[in-house]
């Protein structure tokens, strides 16, 4: 459909169609697990966006604009395309036009953006504070927030080692969501996930993570689909069941890598890397995590960079 309302709107000398098009074609290609097609339509999006002829999008279309929304989805898919400098300049330019624009769930939408961003960088302070003012935000706006930011925080939390924290607003969630009935995509069950995991709760872990790939297959967000399977496999680390653990890196860096995900790629082969240098196979894990290591180009400060390279050192 996404690609119909492409080919139709180029038959029509109209920017806005034009615009919109490419908007639902981010987002579409996205949540599909195609994050350079997303990045490419972004691209469209914010060369087509004029803020004086296309600001009132934003109020016709729910108070959801398109400029703002470009910048945000090409942020996370140059972050998941291995450029996490570079989706730190788009998720800025997305604030700056979010405070242009005042519309406040523009705002809003921008601040859990840049907290799912944060966290991916692995800068949980930033992250708790973008996620803290999207929670108040939304209060005061009496918004419903397109992420949950209890979650998000939750995830930054566990960042900071504050399990005890993290696991009490994972477990406030969970009684709110059976109580209202509410469902979570993929990223925010993965995000529970995590925490449960680093709790010891590991039933309540694997739990979520059936809960995220139950979601993808439902209503899609493959996006995340390969970080779901190295989180699986971590969790079978701590069960010693080794075997199956490298079975699931090895798939999560099969699926990164058809996605062009470089960010988690790097990711689950470090994870894989890691279980194979404990496992005495040193010369291999350095010859599967050092070639994917070397392709970036940026983003040396952000921790999966960080640990990547750590690792790569002890296997010297």
């Amino acid at each position: 459909m996404s690609d119909r309302l492409l080919t139709l709107a180029r038959t029509h000398p109209n920017s806005t169609l034009l615009l919109e098009a490419h908007h639902s074609a981010w987002a579409t290609r996205f949540s599909g697990g195609e994050p350079s097609a997303a990045r490419g339509h972004c691209e469209e999006g914010r060369r087509l966006y004029d803020f004086d002829r296309h600001r009132s999008l934003a109020t016709m279309y729910g108070g959801h604009d398109p400029g703002c929304c470009a910048c945000q989805f090409a942020s996370w898919s140059e972050w998941l395309l291995g450029y996490p400098d570079t989706a730190i300049e788009s998720i800025n330019e997305g604030q700056r036009l979010a405070e242009r624009l005042a519309v406040p769930l523009v705002l809003n939408q921008n601040l859990l953006f840049e907290a799912v961003l944060r966290v991916s960088r692995g800068e949980s302070e930033l992250a708790l504070c973008r996620a803290r003012e999207a929670r108040a935000h939304a209060i005061d706006q009496r918004l419903a927030p397109l992420l949950d930011p209890d979650i998000l925080a939750a995830g930054a939390l566990a960042g900071q080692s504050a399990v005890v924290d993290a696991l009490s607003l994972i477990e406030k969630k969970s009684a709110t969501r059976a109580a209202l009935g509410v469902v979570y995509g993929p990223l925010q069950m993965a995000v529970a996930a995590e925490v449960l995991c680093c709790a010891g709760d590991y039933d309540g872990a694997a739990a979520a993570l059936a809960e995220a790939e139950a979601a993808i297959a439902a209503a899609g967000g493959r996006w995340w689909e390969a970080e779901i399977h190295r989180l699986k496999g971590l969790l079978l680390l701590s069960r010693r069941a080794l075997a199956e653990s490298a079975a699931y890196f090895e798939h999560a860096i099969e699926i990164a890598r058809q996605q062009q995900a470089k960010s988690l790629e790097l990711r689950a082969a470090t994870s894989l890397a890691r279980l194979w240098g404990e496992r005495g196979r040193r010369a291999e894990a350095r010859a599967l995590l050092a070639p994917v290591y070397g392709w970036f180009t940026e983003g040396f400060d952000t921790a999966d960079l960080k640990v990547a390279k750590g690792l790569l050192d002890e296997l010297t």
